[in-house]
């Protein structure tokens, strides 16, 4: 491998993200420890990990409007309603079991996502905001659990 100047390895950032972080990571590899650009690797890192974060408030947002269609338009559930609902808690319970350092953040999560997650209740009901209430109705255990429908029972339900 031929060493790149410091100022083509700062350009390759900034040019091609891709190339870069397939040069890094040789440097890496071979223990080439003083040529690896630190600063962006430090910033991509940590971008990853606020990556996990927002993927987890996503899911939660997506769960919750769900919920409250469910609860709030029961004349309209449908098995799609209900397949969303049970993706996202699949899908909620596989990035905690993948970055359970992510399981304090929960209960800050949560919050964050119910005001999304009436946002897009809004948006796909056309029910007026005020339906919905201020604080989520559940907690983030029920939202969470696999047996938690909100509302009066279905049949789609097995």
């Amino acid at each position: 491998m031929s060493p790149l100047p410091s100022k083509l390895t700062e350009s390759l950032y900034e040019t091609d993200f891709y190339a870069w972080t397939q040069y890094q990571a040789q440097l890496m590899r071979q223990g080439q420890w003083h040529r690896v650009d630190v600063a962006n690797v430090i910033e991509e890192i940590e971008s990853l990990g606020r990556q996990q974060r927002q993927e987890l408030r996503n899911r939660l947002a997506i769960l919750l409007a769900h919920l409250l269609k469910w609860q709030y338009q029961p004349e309209k559930r449908s098995r799609s309603w209900l397949a969303t609902i049970r993706i996202q808690r699949l899908d909620i319970a596989d990035l905690l079991d993948d970055n359970p350092s992510l399981q304090p953040y929960i209960a800050a999560a949560f919050q964050k996502a119910y005001a999304k997650g009436v946002q897009l209740a809004v948006k796909e009901t056309n029910l007026a905001k005020g339906k919905f209430p201020e604080i989520a109705p559940y907690t983030s255990s029920q939202a969470l659990s696999n047996s938690f429908y909100p509302g009066s029972p279905s049949d789609l339900i097995d």
